[in-house]
């Protein structure tokens, strides 16, 4: 299994390409996911002076035959947000092994059988919360395809499509903890409903199920449904 580093409208400069190698050690790795398909670690820079202390982030994807694990962090430099995410990815994986471990001789079905990648939308800053949006200036309003945008930005767009394999609750719950969201979105296998679990006060969660039979010859109604406080 090799590394591969890659800039998202960046260019990523041979010293971090070899410290990123120094710093995600494979043998380490492999010793608490046997089953590694590819790790890859994104670079891309902030170009807007007001947010320089986490200008450049750092995100690392680890695929298995189990659940994705991903990881990722801002800092002011490449090496620092490295450094955090790293940090993230062995926490999450040390929560992975030891689960697996403590699964095995009780005839559960362990997490490696549930084939899912994970959507990753939030914008998450150097702490691992998520990053708080800037009020809106009065300055000219900016159209990026479907979306206006007011203000400098930055706004990062990003669309993705996965295959979602069916989890019980107690699954996705899990799942969002190793990738780090407030949200995580999956295919209830009780209901087969599209299902979104998110974080809402503390240690509680909530969970909204959709039905798309309920809208068939309904007039359109507001923006959906509100999260509860």
């Amino acid at each position: 299994m090799d590394i591969v580093v890659k800039g998202r409208k960046t260019e990523v400069p041979e010293r971090f390409r070899k410290h990123v190698a120094e710093k995600l050690k494979l043998d380490k790795i492999q010793k608490l996911d046997g089953k590694v398909i590819s790790l890859d670690v994104e670079v891309s820079k902030e170009h807007n002076p007001r947010q320089s202390d986490r200008a450049d982030r750092v995100e690392i994807t680890l695929r298995s035959r189990g659940p994705v694990i991903r990881a990722e962090a801002a800092a002011a430099d490449p090496y620092a947000a490295l450094d955090l995410a790293a940090s993230k990815l062995e926490a999450r994986m040390r929560k992975q092994h030891d689960k697996r471990h403590t699964r095995r001789g009780n005839g559960r079905i362990p997490a490696s059988d549930v084939a899912v990648t994970v959507p990753n939308a939030a914008r998450i800053n150097g702490h691992g919360d998520i990053a708080p949006q800037r009020a809106a200036e009065t300055v000219p309003t900016t159209r990026m395809g479907p979306l206006e945008v007011q203000g400098e930005g930055p706004l990062v767009v990003r669309e993705k499509t996965h295959a979602a394999a069916p989890m019980s609750l107690d699954q996705a719950l899990y799942e969002m903890e190793l990738v780090g969201h407030d949200f995580y979105l999956f295919v209830d296998s009780d209901t087969n409903q599209p299902s979104v679990v998110y974080r809402r006060h503390g240690y509680d969660y909530g969970v909204i199920h959709l039905q798309p039979e309920a809208f068939v010859g309904e007039a359109p109604g507001g923006a959906g449904g509100a999260l509860g406080g």
